[in-house]
């Protein structure tokens, strides 16, 4: 199986249901990860293999309240940024070995 994105809408009104939200979420068989998003931090964005979608919107309607099943899909990887062939990248070699208080190597005794 492949590994899906579960996003789901909760009203949550307090921090504590905030928290049950998140461990409901997590609980679950074949989660990876779960983490809020949405411009008002009130979806659960759950990740994993062989999620049940249903369950999980009837768990969390049953212990924390209202709960709306927003999109369900598999999961997007970002792709990495390679540097172009033209740009330079910038480089320190001596960024770590400089260090400002030395301790001098010889004395003069008078």
């Amino acid at each position: 199986m492949a590994k899906q994105k579960i996003v789901v809408k909760v009203v949550m009104n307090t921090n504590k249901k905030a928290r049950k939200a998140l461990k409901i979420a997590v609980s679950l068989p074949g989660v990876e990860s779960a983490s809020f998003v949405g411009s008002d931090k009130d979806q659960i964005a759950v990740t994993g293999e062989g999620i049940d979608s249903v369950e999980l919107t009837t768990l969390l309607r049953k212990g924390v309240g209202y709960t709306e099943l927003v999109s369900v899909g598999p999961e997007k990887k970002p792709e990495a940024k390679k540097p172009d062939e033209g740009q330079a990248v910038q480089y320190y070699p001596y960024q770590y070995y400089y260090n400002g208080y030395d301790v001098p190597y010889y004395y003069y005794v008078y």
